[in-house]
């Protein structure tokens, strides 16, 4: 029989006038693998902060077994800014110490890409303080999985993760014996993960068996049966209001009820999207002509991340962009934003992008755009538009695709400045919309939203008519949105996936393999140490900089190349120079190569 780890026993917890637990008793045994989901603001992060004793209910109480060990994420770290990476996962152990012992390997590959730490400056050697909040909470969550608790508690732990970081942590969970406790809004890895929900509701936690599938299918069920008992209530008052007109009633008898099996909740369900039909909206809202890239080149300062790439982005098109941090997702997406922007006159580093006349383009950065914090959140988007066409004759008022991403009538009347980051980031979706694009760039949409905002998104997406690009590391948004997958491996191309998700992870997997032999069966060298890395580094970003300067010259030479084609001496001259610059170039190029080797 399971040990009980801990419970919650008859918890209410007030903020304000509002109950956030109103009684609520629920409780985690060894081996549970549970998965916490709810709208934001609903006491998600509050109930599992109680669970863990870091914060008091305001009645009832929370009990843990004797000597439980409990490892706790929240979305607030605790790390020493002082300390480096080193000091705070590997708990300064020698080199020869960690890297001997597979599983410490595994946790530091599978969160930070490799043993080197590729995203670090000065790999273990960095210092904590000027880090990202991103890069902290990965730091965070590696010093939580090194140890050996009876139960994890994690808040949002797939956040700041790409999609083979999430895979990762999803085979890691699955492997460990420690009892679990997560708060994400990501559906795939619920889905891998847990094996019970608890859906925090209105004060209420109701659980469900399964993972987040089994959770959407009991949850539907439910309803249908609560539907069904109130029409039962509903036909029992119409017939005691006809007794009291009538006097007694005939005889009749009872309704029987019984509860269908799962998949007949979706048997006489519609596909998500009518594909043949959107597609006939956009080609008569886009014409022939969206985005039309010939030879681009991308580079973002000296590193060039995009290499004579041509592709097209069509009417109707629905892309899914995934790749390694650092290939060149978001900048592609600005190059094209610039080209849309400046009318074609802004262009990348090479190549040209032609843009539709008939384009409108809204694009959701990562960054949230700010509004007066006084502005009703109603305003904010009358302000772009009052009704919006979604088009298929689907029309909605300001109002109406207010209260579609949650925002009921009284929130319409709530300032900016008192939502949450969720909810603002609902607000920028929303005015976008409102805006009647034909073309959307998505970049992280799904950063800060909870499940049922997400649910209403991909609802609201299904019959938008037009052209999308969605960069996100949430694997069911991008199965779910879009119908082809394109990948940046990072090297310098772009790839499309016909098996999607899962045929980049086992690309970027046997990438992997490929590079350990060869790194196996170069002859072994002494450890260089923290200093002499150091300067490789630096001799590194010098060499950069001269290749970038280099790179500059040659791109004027071959612009007074075109200028003066006619003229066979001056060409002669120009071909002479740009041969000088090429070789220059590929001599600081292979002195670079020699230093990332070393280092």
């Amino acid at each position: 029989m399971a040990v009980n780890l801990a419970t919650i026993e008859s918890v209410t917890k007030v903020y304000g006038t509002r109950a956030l637990m109103d009684g609520v008793s629920l409780g985690v045994s060894e081996g549970d693998r549970i998965g916490v989901v709810g709208r934001n603001g609903d006491g998600k992060t509050t109930l599992i902060r109680m669970l863990a004793k870091l914060e008091e209910p305001d009645s009832g109480r929370i009990t843990h077994s004797g000597g439980l060990q409990m490892a706790v994420l929240t979305q607030h770290d605790s790390l020493d800014p002082a300390a480096t990476i080193r000091h705070e996962v590997i708990a300064d152990r020698a080199d020869h110490e960690w890297l001997g012992d597979a599983r410490i390997r595994d946790i530091v590959e599978g969160l930070f890409g490799g043993l080197d730490l590729p995203g670090f400056a000065d790999g273990l050697d960095t210092v904590i303080g000027p880090l990202s909040g991103g890069e902290r909470r990965r730091i965070a969550l590696a010093k939580l999985l090194l140890g050996e608790p009876d139960l994890i508690v994690l808040d949002e732990p797939t956040n700041h993760l790409d999609v083979e970081g999430i895979a990762w942590l999803a085979r890691h969970l699955q492997a460990r014996r420690s009892a679990l406790v997560c708060v994400t809004h990501d559906r795939w890895f619920l889905d891998q993960v847990c094996t019970r929900m608890w859906d925090v509701q209105r004060g209420d936690v109701r659980e469900y068996e399964g993972g987040y599938s089994d959770y959407v299918f009991a949850r539907a069920e439910r309803s249908r049966i609560e539907a069904t008992e109130e029409q039962k209530r509903q036909n029992l008052a119409r017939k005691e209001l006809a007794w009291l007109r009538r006097g007694a009633p005939a005889r009749t008898s009872k309704p029987r009820y019984r509860i269908e099996a799962a998949n007949a909740l979706i048997a006489d369900v519609p596909e998500p999207r009518d594909k043949s039909e959107l597609m006939k909206f956009a080609n008569a809202r886009l014409g022939r002509t969206v985005f039309d890239l010939e030879g681009v080149s991308i580079k973002a300062g000296p590193k060039h991340l995009l290499d004579h790439l041509t592709w097209q982005l069509g009417p109707g098109d629905r892309i899914g962009l995934l790749g390694v941090n650092g290939a060149g997702k978001t900048s592609l997406l600005r190059a094209m934003q610039a080209a849309y922007a400046t009318e074609g006159d802004v262009q990348p580093a090479g190549g040209v992008i032609k843009v539709g006349k008939t384009v409108r383009l809204a694009y959701l950065s990562q960054e949230i755009a700010e509004l007066d914090p006084e502005t009703r959140v109603l305003q904010a988007v009358e302000q772009v538009r009052g009704r919006v066409d979604l088009g298929k004759g689907r029309e909605m008022s300001a109002g109406q695709l207010c209260e579609q991403f949650g925002f009921g009538k009284d929130k319409q009347w709530t300032p900016v400045g008192d939502l949450s980051g969720g909810e603002r980031r609902r607000l920028q979706l929303l005015r976008l919309l409102m805006d009647e694009p034909n073309v959307l760039f998505l970049d992280e949409p799904t950063n800060d939203l909870d499940i049922e905002t997400l649910n209403q998104l991909e609802d609201v997406l299904d019959g938008w008519p037009g052209s999308m690009v969605v960069i996100s590391h949430d694997r069911f948004f991008i199965e779910r949105t879009t119908d082809t997958v394109y990948a940046l491996l990072g090297d310098r191309r772009m790839r499309m996936l016909p098996n999607g998700v899962d045929e980049y992870l086992e690309r970027r997997a046997r990438m992997a393999e490929s590079a350990a032999p060869a790194a196996a069966a170069a002859p072994a060298a002494p450890a260089k140490p923290a200093a002499d890395t150091r300067a490789a580094k630096k001799e590194m970003q010098k060499l950069e900089r001269q290749i970038a300067k280099l790179d500059d010259q040659e791109s004027k030479l071959h612009a007074q190349l075109a200028e003066h084609a006619a003229d066979f001496s001056k060409v002669a001259e120009l071909d002479a120079k740009l041969r000088k610059v090429r070789d220059e170039k590929e001599e600081l190029e292979m002195a670079w190569l020699e230093l990332a080797e070393q280092v």
